[in-house]
C-alpha cells in the first residue's frame, strides 16, 4: 500500500510517498481503509521533532513511528479477534494514534465511531482532533446556555468548531478573526465578530463568562481584564510564552481570585467522538475545509500551514491504488 513516511526529523522534505506493507490489526484494533484524513498542528510538531521534549516519546534521534496522521475516515476492512463494536464494510471515523496518512491504518476500536450516512468522508476526517479539542476546552470553561463566550482564533480548525459548539450549547458567541474571515464566522453562528486588525477586544469594555483561546498571543493580563468575576479562560493553542504564563500565572490567578485560567491537553475519548458524530448528523456543526489534497501533496500543504493561517482544516483525500 501507499503511505507517506518519514525516517528522520526535519521539514516537509523529509516526507515521502512509499510502498509499505499493510498493517495488521491487533486484538482490539480495526483495520480501516482510509478514504480521507486531515492535517493537524501535532503532525508538524512530530515531523520536526521540536520542541525537543516530544522526542522523548517519539524517539530521540529518529522517529519511532514512520507515518504521521491522526484524524481519518474510511471503511472497515478487517477487525481484530477482540473487536465487538464494528463489522467489515462499516463506515467509520475517528482519531488513530498514528498512521492516518496512508491507504490503510489500524485504530483502537475505542477511538472510532460510525460515520453518519449524510456526512462525507472528508467532513468526517476533518472533525475529530479539532472537534474534541474545542469541545473539551469549552467544557472545562463550564459552557452553558446564555453565557457570553469569546473565541479567539475563530477561523482555524479548533476555532471554527468552538464557535459552532458554543452556539449549540446556547451561548452568545463573539468570534475574533482576521478581516477575510469575518463573514465566515458570522455564518458559523457567531452573534458578534471582531476583526482583530481593526478592533482590540480587550479594550472595548465588554466582559465574558468564558474565553477560549485557540490562538493565544496576548499577555495573560489582557485576557483576565475582560473576564467577568467567576469567568474562565481556557487556552487550547498559542505561543510558548503564553503556555508558560497560563501554567504559572494562571495557576496563581485561579488560587487567589474567583476567575479560573488554565489550558488543556485534549485527548480522544469515545464519548466525545460519539457526541461529535451526533452534532454532525444533526447539522449543528459542519467542518470548514479550506482545501483538499492528495497524499503526495501533504508536504506542500504542511508548508502552507506553517506560513499561513488556514481557514478551518486541510483535508487529505486518499485514492486507493490497490485492492489488497
Amino acid at each position: 500500500m501507499k503511505a507517506l513516511v518519514y525516517r528522520r526529523y526535519g521539514g516537509p522534505d523529509v516526507l515521502e510517498l512509499a510502498d509499505v506493507p499493510p498493517p495488521q490489526p491487533r486484538e482490539r484494533e480495526v483495520l480501516v481503509r482510509v478514504r480521507a484524513a486531515s492535517i493537524n498542528g501535532a503532525d508538524r510538531v512530530l515531523m520536526r521533532g521540536k520542541p525537543f521534549v516530544v522526542r522523548f516519546g517519539m524517539g530521540l534521534s529518529r522517529p519511532r513511528h514512520h507515518t504521521l496522521g491522526f484524524d481519518l475516515a474510511g471503511d472497515v476492512e478487517a477487525v481484530g479477534s477482540g473487536v465487538t463494536q464494528f463489522r467489515v464494510g462499516e463506515d467509520v471515523f475517528g482519531a488513530s494514534n498514528f498512521g492516518a496518512f496512508a491507504e490503510r491504518a489500524c485504530v483502537d476500536e475505542e477511538r472510532l465511531v460510525p460515520k453518519p450516512a449524510g456526512v462525507s468522508f472528508e467532513e468526517a476526517a476533518a472533525t475529530p482532533t479539532a472537534g474534541y479539542t474545542a469541545l473539551q476546552g469549552l467544557r472545562k470553561g463550564g459552557i452553558g446556555s446564555g453565557q457570553e463566550v469569546l473565541v479567539e482564533g475563530a477561523s482555524g480548525g479548533v476555532g471554527t468548531f468552538a464557535v459552532q459548539i458554543a452556539k449549540a450549547y446556547g451561548a452568545n458567541v463573539t468570534a475574533v478573526c482576521s478581516t477575510r474571515n469575518v463573514e465566515m464566522a458570522r455564518a458559523l453562528g457567531a452573534s458578534r465578530v471582531i476583526d482583530y486588525r481593526r478592533e482590540d477586544f480587550t479594550r472595548d469594555g465588554r466582559r465574558y463568562d468564558l474565553i477560549l483561546a485557540a490562538n493565544a498571543y496576548r499577555p495573560l493580563s489582557d485576557y483576565r481584564r475582560v473576564l467577568k468575576p467567576g469567568g474562565r479562560y481556557v487556552m487550547t493553542g498559542g505561543g510558548g510564552v503564553q503556555i508558560l504564563q497560563v501554567m504559572l500565572l494562571g495557576t496563581l490567578v485561579s488560587m487567589t481570585s474567583s476567575q479560573r485560567m488554565g489550558n488543556i491537553m485534549a485527548v480522544a475519548t469515545k464519548n466525545d467522538l460519539v457526541l461529535l458524530a451526533e452534532l454532525l448528523e444533526a447539522g449543528k456543526i459542519k467542518p470548514v475545509i479550506e482545501r483538499t489534497v492528495a497524499l503526495r501533496d501533504i508536504p506542500d500543504a504542511i508548508r502552507y500551514l506553517e506560513n499561513e493561517h488556514a481557514r478551518g482544516k486541510i483535508v487529505v483525500s486518499v485514492e486507493p491504488t490497490e485492492n489488497h
